[in-house]
């Protein structure tokens, strides 16, 4: 599980995704990717998942404890933090 003191406001995520180019993105523009796509998988969640009621909770606790959703066979959704030099 990823330690949230690692994590600083300005961190961004490098999100790799079936069949597009990697997109960086700040941890708010995750959030909202996450809600998106969580929002057509609510049939097949992740165990840990199942039982928060709303999709920003569940977006919010998959971005702060996992890198990846299983979006079935061939088809991936992977997300590492990363710091940009300034």
């Amino acid at each position: 599980m990823p330690d949230s003191l690692m994590y600083g406001d300005d961190d961004m995520y490098v999100v790799l995704e079936t069949n597009q180019p990697e997109k960086f993105l700040t941890a708010a523009e995750l959030i909202v990717k996450l809600e998106s796509v969580l929002s057509t998988q609510q049939d097949d969640l992740p165990p840990d998942l199942q039982g928060m009621s709303t999709i920003p909770e569940q977006a919010k606790h998959l971005a702060s404890t996992a890198c990846e959703l299983d979006l079935g066979p061939g088809e991936f959704l992977q997300w590492y933090v990363v710091r940009l030099e300034k």
